[in-house]
């Protein structure tokens, strides 16, 4: 059981491992002209739709959480209802942060609110997925021995992957290098995205080898 369901994440972050580089390979079989940094706000939004579309499908097929209770079509619209809202909500509070950390407050409001959303969908959108629009649940998933599944240990690996990875990315940013990807906000991007595919695929590894010291595998 527990390795047919390692397996089972693996499969799930690598597709979304895929979905990642078909962002940066697909579009320029369409669109003349299109990179990764040199049409870096466009790749931004193509990155955010594709990996949001890809987990809500995996998490739709896989139902890693499933809860056994049977929800009416209503409830269910309000859950998603709700999904939407806190995604929306994760986005302003990301934007607002990342302006508190030096972004510029009046300038590039759009490269800053689009990478506001990249991080949301890497982070947020992996916990509404996963957990749904559950506040006590995220607190408890990311609190010390808090999950309670390998999904839930992916998920806290992934996230901060992504994080540390964004705020990795600004180091260049100061420097007098004169690169091109040092463009606000290039180098943060790139380096949430790295840091959410080192997650993916880091998660399953370090759950297998890590095994006999994970709390809920006897819950």
């Amino acid at each position: 059981m527990k390795e047919a369901e390692i397996r089972r994440l693996l499969a799930a972050n690598l597709l979304c491992v895929f979905s990642v580089i078909l962002t940066a390979v697909l579009p320029a079989f369409f669109w003349d002209g299109f990179t990764v940094l040199g049409t870096h706000l466009a790749w931004l939004c193509i990155c955010s739709v594709c990996v949001s579309t890809f987990n809500v499908i995996l998490h739709l097929v896989l139902k890693p959480n499933l809860s056994p209770k049977r929800s009416s079509f209503a409830h269910k619209i309000s859950r998603f209802l709700k999904c939407c809202i806190y995604f929306f909500m994760s986005c302003i509070l990301f934007h607002a942060i990342i302006v508190l950390y030096g972004a510029p407050l009046i300038e590039s409001v759009t490269e800053t609110f689009l990478f506001a959303v990249l991080l949301s969908t890497f982070t947020t959108l992996q916990c509404l997925c996963t957990l749904g629009p559950n506040i006590q649940a995220w607190i408890r998933v990311f609190s010390k021995n808090g999950a309670t599944s390998i999904w839930e240990s992916s998920l806290q690996i992934t996230t901060m992957c992504s994080i540390f990875g964004a705020w990795f990315g600004a180091f260049p940013i100061p420097l007098d290098w004169d690169r091109p990807w040092q463009v606000w906000p290039i180098s943060c991007s790139l380096g949430a995205t790295f840091g959410y595919v080192a997650g993916l695929i880091i998660a399953p590894l370090w759950i297998h080898w890590n095994w006999k010291q994970l709390t809920y595998k006897s819950r």
